[in-house]
């Protein structure tokens, strides 16, 4: 769903971009408003990069930049966030990350070729969201029959009124009274008789031109080195003390303040500030802090100077690897393989031979060895892991042949990891 700050319309021209800072997060707000003119919530888009001007990044990155550097209390304050959401991210662990009642995720429809079956098959996740505590939102193209299962889950359905004729407003508004619970919002409203029109129908929210434009919120992005933040995943992955976690956060002020500006952000939902760092430890968990962790790693510059793909290929590794151990190895097992394939680029992150990077981290022998030497249990999963990055057929066809991996398994585990870096991808 898309809000009139993404499309140009008649009466308004395309905004002249500046030049972007990358170390700028900026992201763009537009207020969603009741009768009264009260704001509401603030739907956001990400506009940190020059290529995102028009095309908003993930609803990860965009939650990311808005708990971790915007700061939910200069850009939305109390209201609540209106986030615009893939499919695939509706999975994503970082939603892990916020608390529900502070997050309204906006849903789009399915391709228009999808079948029946397959907008049937979107329900369970929708419903395990629902029952997490997040709010749904879907626009006018939800109310077609195929997606009336859909329906009842619905807290919020947008109108577009550049989509939809003032004659159809009546009979659609009718429909959704009948078929859900959810709150309507008028959205591209630009004119005064539109939102007369909508008024008269008993809608109660409202976003648009005619109200309020999309205005932006900047701030400075201070984003630790690669080198603290893995030393901090490798703490969290073999389940260190709150005190050694701490020591760490008392060593790099660029970590300890972004967790602690994350964690006392309102999108986190805590109602009391929390000051030390061992709070925020014990507040947060080991699972969300690995989480915030990895985020956090694929927005940073290795201290070698490394681009951020570099991260964002370890990221992949990792979570290829982990899929595919869990097709054949116990589950305590798959961490170890996620470790791997993380770990394997470290000499290209941090600038250093592998044997001297990892010299300085805790791993498990078989870890090691797959690393360093290309045996053990996890030493073919890798192999596999770069194959497939690097198109060699030979070693990919050895490999699964070896591992017992059909061509489907791989490629269907390749793409999961795929789209779970995306969604963590800032």
């Amino acid at each position: 769903m898309s809000s009139s700050s993404e499309q140009d319309t008649p009466q308004t021209a395309s905004p002249v971009l500046e030049p972007v800072d990358e170390n700028l997060a900026i992201i763009a707000r537009q207020a969603i408003v009741d009768e009264h003119r009260t704001v509401y919530g603030y739907e956001l888009f990400d506009r940190s990069t020059a290529s995102n001007a028009h095309t908003a990044t993930s609803d990860a990155a965009l939650l990311f930049n808005a708990l971790s550097y915007a700061g939910t209390e200069a850009l939305v304050g109390k209201k609540t966030m209106f986030i615009n959401c893939t499919h695939d991210s509706l999975l994503g662990a970082h939603l892990e990350l916020i608390h529900p009642e502070k997050v309204v995720l906006e849903v789009p429809p399915l391709p228009d070729d999808s079948t029946p079956a397959e907008i049937e098959g979107r329900i369970p996740t929708l419903q395990a969201l629902r029952t997490r505590g997040f709010r749904l939102a879907f626009d006018q193209r939800a109310l077609r029959r195929a997606y009336t299962g859909w329906l009842p889950l619905a807290a919020f359905i947008k109108l577009d009124l550049q989509a939809v004729k003032p004659e159809q407003a009546g009979p659609l508004i009718s429909f959704i009274s009948m078929h859900s619970r959810a709150m309507l919002i008028a959205e591209k409203v630009e004119t005064a008789e539109q939102y007369e029109l909508m008024r008269r129908l008993g809608v109660k929210l409202y976003q648009g031109y005619w109200f309020a434009r999309p205005s932006l919120v900047k701030a400075t992005t201070i984003r630790p080195a690669q080198a603290s933040i893995i030393q901090l995943i490798n703490l969290v992955r073999k389940q260190a003390s709150t005190s050694e976690i701490e020591e760490l956060l008392k060593k790099d002020p660029s970590l300890s303040f972004n967790l602690l500006r994350f964690i006392n952000s309102s999108g986190f939902g805590l109602s009391c500030e929390v000051t030390s760092f061992r709070h925020a430890v014990m507040i947060l968990g080991l699972n969300k802090l690995f989480r915030w962790a990895a985020l956090l790693m694929t927005t940073s510059r290795g201290g070698g100077g490394a681009p951020p793909a570099v991260g964002q290929t370890a990221v992949v590794r990792g979570r290829l690897m982990e899929l595919l151990a869990a097709e054949l190895l116990p589950p305590e097992e798959c961490d170890n393989a996620f470790v791997v394939g993380l770990f394997s680029l470290l000499d290209s992150m941090l600038g250093m031979p592998l044997e001297k990077a990892l010299a300085s981290v805790a791993l498990p022998e078989p870890v090691m060895g797959a690393l360093l030497h290309g045996t053990g249990v996890f030493a073919p999963f890798l192999e596999l892991v770069k194959a497939c990055e690097s198109g060699d057929e030979a070693v990919f066809a050895r490999t699964t042949d070896a591992l017992q991996l059909s061509n489907r398994q791989v490629n269907w585990a390749h793409l999961q990891a795929l789209t779970w870096a995306e969604s963590l991808n800032v």
